[in-house]
């Protein structure tokens, strides 16, 4: 759970010549390929392929009628169904785009079967922490756009542009990605070249806290990690700025899209926090006390009570049947939590997000973790502490009755 984040992504893109005019490939990246969209493709991508060899081989379109990608993406990206076929064309680029650009970048293989493209993994790690969340894929999209534009040789246009962050530079680095993509590309048609500029330069921007591209112009702001996204109606709003008129539990109650969204990720996030801990604690529990696999996994403020933090990878914590059935819940009373109990994982938790934290593992987030806590116990103590001050956060939650 370190490639990404470590030497690993870098000497692994540093292997590569993207260079465009050499392959004169037009999809080494392209509209639909945005950090919410990658994820969740690469995620798809390892469900389908995952205890089943025969499935080493996939298409697009494999993938899009597995039954896990049914019911997640139709609801969470407001498609029809996968299985229609008048939806047949917007799935070909919807997943489509996003598997020739890891293919071009070497995640997958491609394999050229007649007039079909097909498919298999080249570099499972790479694409399992792609698959681990948003801002994941967003940090290889960030890393790996720039090395294409390094290898093409007009990486000094986008330099250029967050330098000076004006008008004229801004027309210069856009019109001078036109000129190349149509150059040494097939793509003819401007408007295609600019919808996929904006998938370029934007990542780019936001990772540099810098203006960018909106609706053909340069940014009247700062791009904020929303506009990456091809979902912008981010499901986590639904728990913001409650609109006058409406009562706090309509409010709360999430549109089906939204609710199935919440759902994926809790569930994605049940998958992490397992993978991260039998990676890196050898599958034990984080409560000490028990030596037997931690095979369950434990909201330490229940899901149905705190449905805004349910799918925080912060608020999940991996437990043993005994742990979970008899110290969380006690008697197996799943609508009881032990408070004392709760504490003690709080205080577990804090020491696995610390190690992640130390160990650059880019896992768990302090912040998050005080986003739990203060939600957890209905208060904002938690928000006023120094960012890694363990000590104090364990002190606040010690006080707490």
């Amino acid at each position: 759970m370190n490639l990404i984040r470590g030497q690993y992504l870098d000497d692994f893109l540093n292997s590569k010549d993207y260079d465009i005019r050499k392959t004169n490939n037009a999809r080494w990246i392209d509209q639909k390929c945005t950090p919410d969209v990658v994820t969740i493709i690469a995620d798809c991508i390892l469900e389908y392929t995952s205890d089943d060899k025969n499935k080493d081989i996939f298409s697009s379109m494999d993938i899009w009628h597995n039954n896990y990608t049914v019911v997640n993406v139709e609801d969470i990206f407001k498609k029809p169904s996968p299985k229609s076929k008048a939806a047949k064309n917007e799935y070909d680029k919807f997943f489509q785009q996003p598997m020739e650009m890891l293919s071009y970048a070497g995640i997958l293989t491609k394999i050229k079967k007649g007039n079909r493209n097909f498919y298999s993994i080249a570099d499972k790690g790479l694409l399992q922490e792609i698959a681990f969340g948003e801002r994941y894929a967003l940090f290889f999209l960030v890393k790996y756009i720039e090395k294409v534009l390094r290898d093409s040789g007009i990486y000094s246009l986008f330099e250029e542009f967050f330098d000076k962050q004006d008008k004229n530079s801004y027309e210069k680095v856009k019109f001078g990605f036109r000129d190349f993509t149509i150059e040494y590309t097939p793509i003819n048609n401007e408007t295609e070249v600019f919808r996929i500029f904006t998938k370029v330069i934007n990542p780019l921007a936001y990772d540099k806290s810098s203006y960018g591209t909106e609706r053909g112009r340069l940014s009247k702001d700062i791009i904020t990690y929303d506009m990456l996204m091809y979902n912008r109606d981010n499901f986590r709003d639904i728990y913001q700025s409650k609109p006058k008129g409406i009562t706090r539990k309509e409010h709360e109650t999430p549109s089906p899209s939204r609710a199935r969204f919440i759902q994926y990720q809790m569930d994605k996030a049940i998958k992490n926090v397992k993978r991260v801990n039998q990676y890196y604690n050898f599958g034990l529990s984080e409560v000490e006390g028990d030596d037997n696999p931690a095979t369950e996994t434990h909201h330490i403020f229940p899901k149905t009570e705190f449905p805004e933090i349910s799918y925080f990878e912060e608020n999940l914590i991996n437990l043993t049947p005994n742990q979970h059935r008899n110290q969380a819940h006690p008697l197996g009373n799943f609508s009881v939590v032990d408070k004392e109990f709760q504490k003690i994982c709080l205080i577990a938790k804090l020491g696995t997000i610390k190690f992640s934290i130390e160990n650059n593992l880019g896992v768990y987030d302090f912040n998050n973790f005080l986003v739990v806590t203060d939600t957890g116990y209905r208060t904002d103590i938690f928000s006023q502490i120094e960012l890694y001050n363990y000590e104090e956060v364990i002190r606040q939650i010690n006080l707490l009755k």
